[in-house]
């Protein structure tokens, strides 16, 4: 199955991960910010996009900005996983809730969702990427759990390895 990680980063966190993330599917990675439309999602079976969340639970600027172009895309049949970077100590009210924003335009526009992540071992006030007691994708936060980011990171592609299994 082609994959393709498609992430915004301020700060480098995300597409840190993104690379991590790489090289457990073998995927090319795209920084939305140096895209001008949503064509390059076509060339995947497999999307996995990555965002961190801003101040009051804003997306990230490239996100922001490329958010448009992914609302005009043909996303019906694909198969997407999310991930996001948050602070949920200096940030808890809106932790990773960048992540549903994206959430919300993919399944809006017919793509199959995997990947949801429990959210036991965080410590975060609120969160919109939350439903049913599981964030809508991986949740990140080099701020203040650094130390957990790679073993997330490992648990988190095995599941998606095996729910692409079961899916296919």
């Amino acid at each position: 199955m082609k994959t393709g990680i498609f992430y915004g980063s301020t700060n480098g966190n995300t597409a840190d991960a993104a690379q991590k993330i790489q090289k457990s599917f073998n995927a090319e990675c795209h920084d939305v910010g140096k895209l001008n439309n949503a064509d390059a999602l076509n060339a995947y079976d497999f999307l996995i996009l990555g965002t961190s969340t801003w101040y009051d639970g804003d997306l990230q600027d490239d996100w922001d900005s490329f958010l448009s172009h992914l609302k005009s895309a043909d996303l019906k049949g694909k198969t997407i996983a999310l991930f996001g970077m948050g602070d949920q100590e200096s940030y808890g009210s809106d932790y990773v809730s960048g992540m549903r924003q994206i959430y919300d335009v993919v399944l809006e526009k017919g793509a199959n969702v995997i990947g949801a992540w429990e959210d036991q071992g965080y410590s975060y006030e609120h969160s919109a990427s939350v439903i049913d007691g599981k964030f809508v994708g991986l949740a990140l936060d080099e701020d203040n759990q650094s130390d957990l980011t790679d073993e997330r990171i490992a648990s988190w592609c095995a599941q998606l390895n095996t729910e692409l299994k079961a899916s296919a």
